[in-house]
């Protein structure tokens, strides 16, 4: 695998650049900010990533070892190709495409050319877990920015169904855990109708409700 680049510019096009290492020249196709760092005739390095089809070897180039990351990861998703992919790159930056994803807001992803809702919808429901914005806390039970959003709301329902909120609380985390999708798009109703079935598959679980309204 070709991990990056490192050599005289040479050429600098609208949607490529050609690097000139040691006489051979490679080109690389790469986002309009990427080749906007890049100057001909001065030094170049590129973080790469190598797409390999029976009939083509090509090559996409990027300013950060991150957005050759996001990029990567944005290929694992079904109808996701590399040209796609690289669009998402040139109109949001990697940590904007975390957010997005690990919020599950498929608006952001509507922004690129090309990219009609289903798509979008199908990037953050496929891309939950797998891309986590930089500084996120890690800590078991923290809340993800997605969690803040509609947590507060299923546990306020809940508790008005005669749970504490520490039972409610746990019970969406442990409800959740065999289906985290849903938790990503942050339908309350559909959480709670989720949760509420999780606990009434064991009779036991309704136990821990603390009282009924009367």
């Amino acid at each position: 695998m070709i991990s990056f680049l490192r050599g005289t510019v040479a050429h600098v096009g609208l949607s490529t650049a050609v690097i000139d290492l040691n006489g051979a020249g490679m080109s690389v196709n790469a986002t309009p900010q990427t080749l906007s760092r890049l100057r001909v005739g001065e030094e170049g390095q590129l973080f790469t990533s190598l797409i390999v089809r029976e009939d083509s070897l090509t090559l996409f180039g990027f300013s950060s070892d991150d957005e050759r990351e996001v990029f990567d990861v944005l290929l694992s998703v079904s109808g996701v190709g590399p040209r796609l992919a690289l669009a998402v790159l040139a109109v949001h930056d990697p940590e904007a495409v975390r957010v997005a994803a690990h919020t599950g807001d498929s608006k952001t992803f509507t922004k690129v050319p090309g990219i009609g809702p289903k798509v979008a919808g199908r990037i953050v429901l496929e891309l939950a877990g797998k891309l986590v914005p930089h500084g996120t806390p890690a800590a078991e039970g923290a809340a993800t920015p997605a969690e803040a959003s509609w947590k507060p709301q299923v546990v306020a329902a809940m508790t008005s169904l005669g749970w504490s909120e520490k039972d409610a609380s746990a019970s969406i985390d442990k409800a959740l855990a065999d289906d985290p999708e849903i938790s990503f798009r942050g339908n309350v109703p559909e959480i709670l109708r989720t949760t509420l079935r999780w606990l009434g598959q064991d009779g036991a679980r309704a136990g821990n409700r603390v009282g009924t309204r009367g």
